[in-house]
């Protein structure tokens, strides 16, 4: 059984109509040395027409239906953290620090201008977690992350409660569990709505707002924010929330499903969970820095060493995404450069590839273009000894879609099926 390094780049990919592509600009001689050796094709991670969040798309290339097996990203985003919520009890989101204007609930920046620290985010969390919420016999537990992210849940001690409820952040609406990015939305953050009538639903959403109004009422005048501001930087003055889940999913074990041994390297909370709840081996690393050298040669150590003792190893990193979202070509192709020459070329340098597979490819596209999540397929590429390469020139968009013989694969869940069976 040929062992394989599953390499996921977050949202590398633009769209085919983009010219030239973040994929196409970079030079990336590991990857595109690769591609001359492999099979590709596309894949739409979840499915056509459904612009995913990062989670139900990693659960899906994972092997996964979300359809069938999702719950919402707050549970796993929580398991990321180490906190497991109350079933029937508690609702937990994902959750961005935010700047608004907080007279108005405009939102000027989403994510704070990408430069709340992670010791910031604690302190402000500190403020807030832990915060009785009037009504219900309410409360609110807030646990900062990476950077602007958070996890939120939202309980109660006597009232049972339902994640069927619309998010406060406008950028992702729901569609049943899933929530998929929306391309134009009205920059101000959403009143929490129950999406049924049930009385569960109904104390949920109140609760949801309550909490909203206090954490603007706290942060906005907060020792943190009031130095930011003083720096000319933007205040981290509200929450916006997401992805509402009441429980975890009751999944199969991904080592009994695959009959083989999985272990992970992850690099953000979401993640983490998601390989936590599937029995991986949960390798964990410091969040991403400034120094993608030592991030990307940390990562390559762990991947060499876990390969001897795993048959799969899931290697997740988040570069090209971030600068994806801010809209920042240069960036996001540079972010690409450095994952080739930091970590892809150092590893085909370091491994067998007649004894082990690479499977590389994205959760998502993330236009650069557009500056969120599409539903346009991403390329993969894989490379084994028993295969005769498709003659692909290098690793891009186009070269995957008019050249890769695997075709385009219409869901991300028959990926890692379809690739184990052709590996072996």
């Amino acid at each position: 059984m040929r062992k394989l390094i599953y390499l996921v780049i977050d949202g590398a990919p633009d769209r085919l109509v983009d010219k030239p592509t973040s994929l196409e600009k970079a030079f990336k001689p590991g990857l595109d040395s690769l591609a001359r050796k492999a099979k590709g094709g596309m894949v739409y991670t979840i499915a056509k027409g459904v612009a995913p969040e990062s989670d139900a798309a990693v659960l899906s290339i994972l092997g996964y239906d979300p359809y069938k097996d999702y719950t919402g990203r707050g549970p796993l985003e929580a398991l990321g953290v180490g906190l497991k919520i109350r079933e029937g009890y508690e609702v937990a989101f994902r959750a961005n620090f935010a700047t608004i204007d907080a007279k108005t609930l405009r939102i000027i920046d989403r994510r704070c201008g990408r430069d709340l620290t992670s010791e910031e985010a604690r302190e402000l969390a500190k403020a807030i977690d832990n915060l009785e919420l009037e009504v219900y016999d309410g409360y609110a537990r807030v646990i900062a992350t990476v950077g602007h992210r958070a996890v939120v849940v939202i309980g109660s001690k006597s009232h049972k409660l339902s994640d069927n409820i619309e998010n406060t952040d406008p950028a992702y609406k729901r569609h049943g569990k899933l929530s998929i990015a929306v391309k134009n939305y009205e920059r101000k953050i959403t009143k929490c709505k129950p999406l049924d009538t049930t009385i569960e639903a109904k104390i949920t959403a109140e609760l949801v707002n309550i909490f909203t109004k206090k954490v603007i009422e706290i942060l906005e005048t907060h020792p943190i924010n009031n130095e930011r501001a003083k720096k000319g930087k933007l205040k981290a003055n509200a929450i916006l929330l997401r992805d509402a889940g009441a429980r975890l999913p009751k999944v199969e074990n991904i080592n009994t499903k695959f009959k083989r041994s999985f272990a992970s390297i992850v690099e953000m909370p979401v993640e983490r969970g998601i390989a936590v709840l599937l029995g991986m081996h949960d390798e964990k690393v410091p969040p991403p820095t400034k120094d993608k050298k030592a991030d990307y040669e940390l990562r390559l150590e762990k991947t060499l060493k876990l390969i001897d003792k795993y048959d799969v190893v899931y290697v997740h990193l988040k570069g090209p995404d971030e600068p994806a979202h801010d809209g920042k070509f240069e960036d996001k192709v540079k972010s690409i450069e450095q994952i080739d020459k930091y970590y892809v070329q150092p590893l085909i340098n370091s491994i067998d590839l007649s004894k082990i597979a690479i499977l590389v490819t994205s959760d998502h596209t993330t236009p650069w273009t557009l500056r969120t999540h599409t539903d346009d397929p991403v390329p993969f590429i894989v490379v084994a000894k028993n295969l005769e390469p498709d003659g692909l020139n290098r690793f891009t968009e186009s070269e995957c879609y008019s050249k890769g013989k695997l075709g385009i694969i219409e869901h991300g869940w028959l990926l890692l099926p379809k690739i184990l069976k052709i590996i072996e």
